[in-house]
């Protein structure tokens, strides 16, 4: 429905790149340049400068690109809307996802809900909570699943489940052979911890300041951003790391790393977030929902299988 030179010039913008948008759209160059060349003819005004194998919009460019975005969301909810009178549930949902639920619950969500409901096209961009609660927040996104509790005011959020949070190490560590620590007992040895802004490392950090330990006196040796690396540090003896149960079911099984209960027990919640005042559409109600059940459900079949693999290391 919405203007092709609009959607042009939208990818071309977003792209950085000609080539780059014609890649994504499916066109060739020279249709991109021509796309591009109608809209500026007809506003009569330069768009884009180019210059030295670069792309910048000039102020025009900056306000078409304001309005083809809101244009543009606009025509994918009519979209949506005029498929629901039919009921055929349809159109394209902006997902965000934290790293861990990402790799770990989402797959599983997603083929559920796709099997339900083909003719709806899932858009994932994972990032961590932070990150993703920003971007719900200044509708950027339909929905996002965290591990926070946002306290946004444009935020509403629907506890879904929680996440038991375990120390790993490698089973030559010397905390291996524990049946759980506190976080006096972790004092003494390397730690490796997540990024700013992701859930688990705010997690953490108020496991210790919650025992009356200052971070400054907590010894961090790595802060990484990727839970494959973190775990790969872990399993190599470089450290301890404090990760989601789930996503550490398979390297316990496998004996790759050792996953040690913290005392008090610590959780990291799963969240299902929507903006506050954002037009409900019943695709994005009933993504919600489905979040909602399937996240529960899966967090009751991962605690199961913890303690299997307890039982049996």
């Amino acid at each position: 429905m919405a203007d092709r030179r609009l959607q042009v010039f939208h990818a071309v913008a977003k792209h950085g790149s000609f080539t780059r948008a014609a890649e994504h759209l499916f066109m060739t160059q020279p249709a991109v340049t021509f796309q591009i060349k109608q809209l500026e003819e007809h506003f009569n005004t330069r768009l884009l400068e180019r210059g030295h194998g670069r792309i910048s919009l000039t102020p025009a460019g900056e306000l078409v690109l304001a309005y083809a975005e809101r244009i543009l969301g606009l025509s994918e909810e009519l979209e949506s809307r005029v498929s629901e009178l039919t009921d055929e549930l349809s159109g394209v949902l902006n997902i965000g996802t934290s790293t861990t639920i990402a790799a770990y619950w989402l797959p599983q969500l997603l083929e559920r809900f796709k099997r339900t409901f083909p003719r709806v096209i899932p858009r994932v961009v994972v990032g961590n909570s932070q990150l993703t609660e920003n971007r719900v927040a200044t509708r950027e996104l339909d929905i996002g699943l965290i591990e926070i509790v946002s306290d946004q005011q444009a935020i509403e959020h629907f506890s879904a489940a929680k996440d038991a949070l375990l120390v790993i190490c490698a089973p030559t560590h010397p905390l291996a052979k524990a049946s759980a620590v506190q976080a006096s007992d972790l004092i003494e040895h390397a730690f490796i911890t997540r990024d700013p802004g992701n859930a688990i490392r705010e997690i953490a950090e108020e496991f210790f300041e919650a025992a009356g330990i200052p971070m400054a006196e907590v010894n961090i040796c790595a802060e990484l951003g990727s839970l494959a690396t973190v775990k790969h540090l872990a399993a190599e003896g470089m450290g301890y790391a404090i990760a989601s149960q789930a996503a550490i079911l398979r390297d316990i099984r496998e004996g790759r790393l050792v996953g040690i209960p913290l005392e008090p027990r610590i959780y990291t919640p799963l969240e299902v977030i929507i903006p506050r005042d954002k037009f409900r559409s019943r695709l994005i109600n009933t993504f919600a929902e489905h979040a909602r059940t399937e996240l529960a459900a899966m967090a009751e079949t991962f605690a199961l299988k913890a303690q299997l693999a307890s039982r049996n290391h």
